[in-house]
């Protein structure tokens, strides 16, 4: 993700922050114009009960000056989006997707829930990003064109709660937010790979695979890249959890050993490997890091490009810049004693599948080009019920 500065002070900010450490200023993120704002607290609250209005200390020309926080926000102090003074939701565009939330009153709900949140208000961003999401609001809201969250947890003697989509929903498991329950599942399953965000991002694969795979009749496309996902899927799981992996060359063809269960997987594995992609990518291009790898033949370093600063994406560079920026980044990681942040190495088949993606993204969509010039210069519904 870019990094973003103070509209008041210039100061650096980055996507979570409250407030600018520099100058004191509230901070909130507007989804309407995808940038962190200050904004000049209210300096009371409305006489008749409404949500107070909080101000731009800055904004462009033609921008919207006057918002409302976020519900959760005003009630949890859990939410930094702010909702833009024409839509009519008390919930910002990322809340109001979680239909279903943790009981709070629960010992650890609250910061299981606050992190997932965090998590899945950064997909938004990313998916806002790709044209995948919708951040134009009026006095009828926004679309509801992404999907809707189940935050639930494994109750005694219950069934167990199975991260997943189903037909526009998600669910997830809210013990994933639990560092040391993630690690042990990431030992037991043998994956090198297990974030909240990551769960998000590939369970969102699900939900667009519907959307720009089956709705838009591209399914005899996708079977020349990704098998036939028609076979059954139930089936496909047993046999995979079956399978010693260790002992296969999955690396040839998928970007994980889960991507080899059915089709379906190997989609989700590897949209939510574009999406890593695109947003590691926009974080090294807001550094201007310049990037050669060490004994490289070529003369002169390549800043990275951000992967949303035009409507016309090259893959190919892409892909180009991305095996130097993770080679970096692991090397950063060991010297401060960690393991492999990007543990993945990346075949020709693998590729083949992530170009697929790339290209369905840029044919179903208009990437909205958002001025980032704006932010590194100074300017003179219904709630969810607890589970």
């Amino acid at each position: 993700m870019k990094i973003f500065n103070c509209d008041n002070c210039g100061h650096p900010v980055f996507f979570e922050n409250v407030q600018c450490l520099n100058c004191g200023c509230a901070l909130a993120f507007l989804p309407d114009q995808l940038t962190m704002a200050a904004l000049l607290a209210p300096s009371a609250p409305n006489a008749d009960g409404s949500p107070a209005l909080w101000a731009r200390s800055h904004a462009p020309e033609g921008a919207p000056l006057q918002y409302r926080m976020c519900l959760n926000h005003d009630l949890h102090q859990s939410c930094n989006f702010a909702v833009p003074l024409q839509d009519p939701n008390a919930l910002c565009v990322s809340c109001r997707q979680t239909r279903v939330m943790p009981d709070l009153s629960f010992a650890g709900n609250r910061q299981r829930w606050f992190r997932i949140e965090v998590a899945k208000r950064r997909l938004f961003y990313t998916l806002a990003r790709l044209g995948l999401a919708s951040i134009d609001c009026d006095e009828n809201g926004c679309p509801d064109d992404g999907p809707v969250y189940e935050f639930l947890a494994d109750l005694p003697g219950g069934p167990r709660v199975m991260t997943g989509h189903n037909e526009g929903l998600i669910t997830l498991n809210i013990v994933e937010a639990d560092d040391d329950e993630r690690a042990r599942r990431r030992l037991q399953l043998g994956e090198p790979y297990r974030t909240l965000l990551g769960h998000l991002r590939h369970e969102s694969g699900h939900f667009y695979w519907d959307r720009l795979i089956r709705e838009q009749n591209r399914i005899p496309a996708f079977r020349e890249v990704f098998g036939d996902e028609s076979l059954d899927y139930q089936q496909a799981l047993k046999a995979h959890y079956a399978t010693d992996h260790s002992q296969q060359d999955w690396q040839s063809q998928f970007v994980s050993a889960y991507a080899t269960a059915h089709p379906w997987e190997d989609w989700a594995e590897t949209w939510a490997h574009y999406l890593h992609m695109v947003d590691l990518l926009e974080t090294a291009a807001a550094y201007h890091t310049q990037v050669e790898v060490p004994g490289d033949p070529k003369t002169g370093a390549d800043c990275v490009t951000n992967p949303f600063g035009s409507a016309e994406s090259d893959f190919d560079q892409l892909v180009q810049q991305w095996i130097p920026v993770t080679l970096m980044l692991n090397s950063l990681n060991r010297s401060l004693g960690q393991d492999d942040a990007y543990p993945f190495a990346l075949s020709p088949g693998a590729l083949r599948k992530l170009r697929f993606v790339h290209d369905v993204i840029h044919e179903s969509v208009d990437m909205p080009l958002i001025d980032d010039k704006d932010d590194m210069t100074r300017p003179a519904d219904p709630q969810p019920v607890a589970a």
